[in-house]
């Protein structure tokens, strides 16, 4: 009993130490997490004044996101042989000049991507990868400077498909107007003198435009992470039709030596390229129009491993 009971009062008194020790560690913990965040917050400074720098900054993060499958005599399914795959690949890139009087950034956003199915017991079906998405955006923003935060600007941006049908449509926008730069890595330009010159085979559909142009960037590095989200807007003085806007966001998380994992999400809405696809696309609707179209939300996603330059 004498032993029992000696065992007892030990283990208790190994837990009591214990959880003691945990409670001391734990309050050790608490001043060390703010001292780490405070540094942080100096360290997040001290680079803001570097990016605010005069001369060139320049950069490129992108991901790479693929799923390959293959199944034989998987009778679960309906298709129990078949191999099927998805890849896809985001690059963005960015060279910007800063110097007292003047700005010149240009950036790039390339999305491409490809996807097959091939069901091995149908001959005829198509065994290829087939392109899936296919995104290119170039712009060039010019800025000479009324203030540290204000500027009269020129932009020029481009818009259009690789792989598949090249400048086909193609959107070419060259504008001018003023750049408000409230922090050093925004960009907000407004420009209301902007013509949005379409390129397509089908000038029935695609029509050129004078309007209004707006753009807000952010590219900001915080550590490991990179972090990018892009709008782009216009809106047509003529017609509502011809008005549309491009949102894509991308982010990087560097784990080694660079790689790290990558999410990108984008969204578009372009009423020209909705009324395209209704007349000409796999099911064509003769009897389509602006005013009758589904004019969807267009968006894709990536997910996969990210490698900063």
């Amino acid at each position: 009993m004498k032993k029992v009971l000696f065992t007892t009062v030990f283990l208790l008194v190994c837990a009591l130490g214990i959880a003691q020790t945990e409670e001391e560690l734990k309050e050790q913990l608490g001043p060390k997490k703010d001292s780490i965040a405070a540094i942080q917050s100096r360290v997040e400074a001290i680079q803001s004044k570097i990016d605010a720098l005069p001369g060139w900054k320049k950069g490129a993060f992108g991901t790479i996101g693929a799923n390959l499958t293959n199944f034989n005599n998987w009778y679960a399914q309906g298709t129990p042989n078949n191999s099927s795959g998805n890849i896809g690949v985001t690059v963005n890139g960015f060279a910007n000049l800063q110097q007292d009087k003047f700005f010149w950034r240009n950036s790039l956003n390339v999305n491409l991507a490809w996807v097959k199915f091939d069901d091995k017991d149908d001959p005829n079906d198509d065994d290829s990868f087939r392109q899936a998405s296919d995104v290119f955006t170039i712009s060039s923003l010019y800025g000479r400077k009324l203030s540290e935060k204000f500027a009269i600007s020129g932009l020029g941006e481009y818009r259009t498909t690789i792989l598949n049908n090249f400048n086909d449509p193609g959107y070419l926008d060259l504008g001018v107007g003023a750049t408000w730069t409230p922090i050093t890595d925004m960009v907000i330009v407004i420009h209301p003198l902007n013509y949005n010159f379409v390129f397509s085979s089908d000038d029935t559909i695609f029509e050129s435009s004078l309007g209004a142009k707006i753009v807000a960037d952010y590219t900001r590095k915080i550590g490991a992470v990179n972090f990018k989200t892009n709008l782009s807007m216009f809106q047509s003085y003529k017609s509502g039709d011809l008005s549309n806007y491009t949102w894509i966001n991308s982010l990087g998380y560097t784990l080694w030596n660079g790689i790290g994992l990558g999410f990108e999400f984008g969204l578009r809405n372009n009423k020209q390229e909705a009324l395209n696809y209704a007349l000409n696309g796999p099911t064509p609707d003769a009897n389509a129009t602006f005013d009758n179209i589904d004019n969807s939300l267009q968006t894709y996603v990536l997910f996969g491993l990210n490698y900063a330059f």
